[in-house]
């Protein structure tokens, strides 16, 4: 499928790369990517190189924006899964790095233990569906309502946290209870935070945007000048407002999928 668009060094605008958020950027959160995004995104390509970066582990990202017949690997220049932990450049793998072998085993289960005996006495909870610590490749996604729930619990359990501020103060207990630890804590979707080595948010993926403009490494060469981001999560505490407000990138807010597909089309005639 590669073949069908243009080498990275070919595209007209050979210096640019458009970045995206998954949930409530390209896709409702955890569902599908739409057949207009998805044909929006492919005359995009043909502009200029795209990826995904999203904070969950790639088969969740392949099950949104992939098929039953087509790789997510197949559909963008870059995928960045875990923010870039495990990133992929023209369907080949990078370089990865381990959340566990950073923070240790010890640690590990101390943090757990802790996040599990706080959500078992949080009082109100709409459901309780399972899931509440994904162990990921380069995180860990906490979820009180857990990952199991459904669309409709979902929606539920994100309107009570609104109400009752949930997510943000578990974070502020956890920076209470593990201040040494030197890790980012980061609201993201409707149901959970993330928690990752202070570093490794999402501007962890630029440095393999930026490794693209060094042809030693067998690489295009091409150095990307303009490196936009579109998410729906750009403000502080958001998952994506660090490569937001990165001063490296140009950041665009959308409100949802409706409102990303606007902005692409204004931005760039497609």
């Amino acid at each position: 499928m590669a073949d069908l668009y243009p080498d990275l060094k070919d595209r007209p605008l050979k210096e640019t790369i458009c970045l995206f958020d998954v949930d409530n950027t390209l896709t409702p959160a955890r569902l599908p990517i739409s057949p207009e995004m998805r044909q929006t995104l492919a005359r995009l390509r043909h502009k200029c190189a795209i990826g995904y970066v999203g904070g969950s582990n790639f088969p969740k990202q392949q099950e949104q924006i992939g098929t039953s017949t087509l790789s997510v690997k197949e559909v963008f220049d870059f995928c960045f899964a875990e923010n870039g932990l495990e990133a992929y450049r023209l369907g080949q793998p990078l370089q990865s790095t381990s959340f566990i072998q950073w923070i240790g085993e010890e640690k590990y289960q101390k943090l757990a233990k802790w996040i599990l005996k706080y959500i078992a006495n949080l009082e109100g909870l709409p459901a309780m569906r399972g899931t509440f610590i994904e162990f990921r490749n380069g995180m860990i996604n906490v979820s009180p309502v857990g990952r199991n729930a459904s669309t409709a619990e979902r929606n539920e359990f994100e309107a009570w946290d609104k109400k009752t501020g949930c997510r943000p103060k578990m974070i502020e207990e956890l920076k209470k209870a593990f201040p040494d630890l030197a890790v980012t804590y980061s609201i993201g979707g409707q149901i959970s935070f993330d928690v990752f080595p202070t570093g490794w948010d999402k501007t962890y993926c630029l440095r393999h945007v930026e490794a693209e403009a060094d042809p030693s490494k067998g690489l295009s060469g091409i150095n990307y000048k303009n490196i936009h981001f579109f998410g729906d999560k750009c403000f502080k505490g958001g998952n994506d407002w660090e490569i937001y407000d990165d001063p490296r990138t140009i950041g665009h807010s959308v409100k949802n999928p409706e409102d990303c597909l606007k902005q692409i089309k204004e931005l760039f005639d497609v």
